[in-house]
């Protein structure tokens, strides 16, 4: 009799294991707006697929999710948060850019009944084919066993500049940018609460990562500036409603980051010192900031000292 007990609570942690145990939380945002706010940790210290803001917006009709989070895992537990709060179909899936904590959770979501699209900027398919190898050996490392049934999904439809979903009575705008923090940055507007999602091309609290286009960014900034919103989602950090603060907070991390390296490298100091000092004004405001801040000068270093 007790082997059969041992075998069936085995059973039911098994099964509560791969249905991605206890739905994400989520909070409404605004109305029909709901997200779940990522934690402040580093891919390299702790990483368990749940550092990234993702959400959904429900419509009359359908649903869009966007962001699926950097797991099979969590996108099942997102799904689950969704589906206590809605049967409504998911009629899109959207990703703001190719990084594995925004998108390894969107093979949850795929359904034969009735399969959703899936929606990325025209740069991103290239991105998953080139890195796409590399991203899940990484999160198999990081994640072990909690990394099962995680795959990249590649986007059915692309934008170029823009689009518009239509989710009843509630239509999303998306709009894709030149290379700023990625080359397949893509923002969404919800006209319907004029609440901006914008993926890693916004960060509050957490020191922002560079993956493109420093420059580039900054212009991208700008013209974030000028939509608007009442509620601004970025990609990590919490919401705001002061979306021009934060956008000057970042501004401010990224202008010093680029003046620093640049300067370090005409004074001929190696990648190594610049590192230490690039930046450093600026750790007091930002968390994890140490790591983060060292992995942006590896990237912009070898960049700039070509100019």
């Amino acid at each position: 009799m007790r082997g059969l007990v041992r075998t069936l609570l085995a059973l039911v942690l098994a099964a509560a294991a791969t249905a991605g145990a206890a739905p994400l939380r989520v909070e409404q945002v605004a109305p029909g707006v709901y997200v779940h706010f990522g934690q402040h940790k580093d891919f390299e210290d702790g990483y368990d697929g749940d550092i990234a803001n993702i959400g959904f917006v429900i419509g009359s009709e359908a649903v869009a999710v966007i962001d699926t989070g950097g797991s099979w895992r969590v996108g099942m537990r997102l799904r689950e948060a969704l589906r206590a709060i809605t049967r409504l179909p998911v009629r899109y899936v959207i990703n703001t850019h190719a990084h594995p904590d925004h998108v390894f959770g969107n093979a949850a979501f795929i359904d034969a009944a009735a399969p959703p699209r899936f929606i990325g900027h025209a740069r991103l398919p290239r991105v998953l084919d080139l890195r796409g190898d590399a991203y899940l050996r990484k999160l198999k490392t990081q994640l072990g066993e909690a990394a099962e049934k995680s795959r990249l999904v590649a986007p059915t439809d692309i934008v170029a500049d823009q689009l518009t979903l239509d989710l009843g009575n509630r239509k999303l705008l998306l709009k894709a940018w030149p290379p700023a923090h990625t080359n397949n940055d893509l923002s969404v507007f919800d006209a319907a609460s004029a609440t901006l999602w914008t993926g890693d091309l916004l960060f509050t609290e957490r020191t922002p990562s560079v993956d493109g286009d420093v420059p580039g960014w900054l212009a991208v900034m700008d013209a974030l500036d000028k939509t608007p919103a009442r509620l601004t989602i970025p990609g990590h950090g919490p919401a705001t409603r002061d979306k021009h603060q934060a956008l000057e907070r970042q501004r401010g991390y990224l202008s010093t980051l680029l003046r620093d390296v640049r300067a370090g490298i005409r004074r001929g100091e190696d990648m190594s010192a610049t590192m230490t000092a690039a930046a450093a004004a600026e750790r007091p405001r930002w968390r994890l900031f140490d790591a983060v801040n060292r992995r942006n000068v590896n990237f912009l270093y070898p960049a700039l000292e070509w100019e």
